[in-house]
């Protein structure tokens, strides 16, 4: 019996440590996205990267097993730069760093987070191609990356999105027509110097019910005339035989 419960209390303790370890990660992660920002207004000094982990930091949530899934510090004045490091954060859903004045690229590594489902990074000075790795994103729905500097062409795998807003960049080439493309709007992508896809012609009009009919009925009266006509001018004929 003893042996069972020593067996159990080093489970527990194991346990306790790679969820300690876990978090320790992603607090790291965070950590490093600290480093590489300017904080003027001091919002991120609870970041703490000492502590068990970041849940009780500003701006982060988590999930029931204290792993981050939303990151929202928006609209805090913040400038710098992204980092790799994000790309660790296995469980992040939502990456709200929206108006700030974050520069540089868009980290290739964000295209790790196959739970992502929300990216907004709009109205910021990024620069740099749009990633293409955000096409392993099979989660991800919002795509906001609209007035920032953003250059190259627009990744073609970015299927599944059901919001983009891509304007007010320096975007060139061919918008997709493939996948979720061909549902959006040409305001998700204005001012730019992208190539909008041909409109196709609207389909030709059908013919109406009562033109159709009419048409019927005036070759019903052509043949009902005409076999009238046969039956007058053979009369005759069976008369005098």
């Amino acid at each position: 019996m003893e042996r069972l419960i020593s067996v159990c209390l080093w489970l527990i303790l194991a346990l306790h440590l790679v969820l300690r370890v876990a978090g320790n990660a992603e607090g790291d992660a965070l950590n490093a996205l600290k480093n590489n920002l300017t904080d003027p207004n001091n919002l991120l000094q609870d970041w703490d990267p000492t502590d068990t982990n970041p849940c009780q930091w500003y701006n982060i949530t988590c999930n029931s097993e204290n792993s981050v899934t939303r990151i929202d510090p928006g609209n805090a004045n913040l400038s710098g730069k992204l980092v790799p490091d994000l790309g660790m954060l296995s469980n992040l859903q939502y990456l709200e760093l929206y108006s700030n004045n974050i520069s540089g690229e868009i980290p290739e590594e964000i295209g790790n987070l196959t739970n992502l489902v929300s990216l907004d990074l709009y109205l910021n000075v990024l620069t740099g191609h749009i990633p293409a790795t955000l096409g392993n994103l099979r989660k991800l729905r919002f795509l906001r990356l609209n007035n920032n500097s953003l250059t190259g062409q627009i990744p073609m795998a970015l299927t599944t999105i059901d919001t983009l807003d891509v304007s007010n960049n320096q975007l060139e080439g061919d918008i997709p027509v493939n996948g979720s493309f061909s549902l959006f709007q040409p305001i998700s992508f204005r001012n730019n110097r992208l190539n909008y896809p041909p409109f196709a012609p609207p389909p030709p009009p059908m013919p109406s019910t009562a033109s159709t009919s009419s048409g019927n009925s005036a070759v019903g009266a052509i043949v009902g005339v005409v076999a009238v006509s046969v039956v007058l001018f053979s009369a005759p004929a069976i008369i005098f035989a």
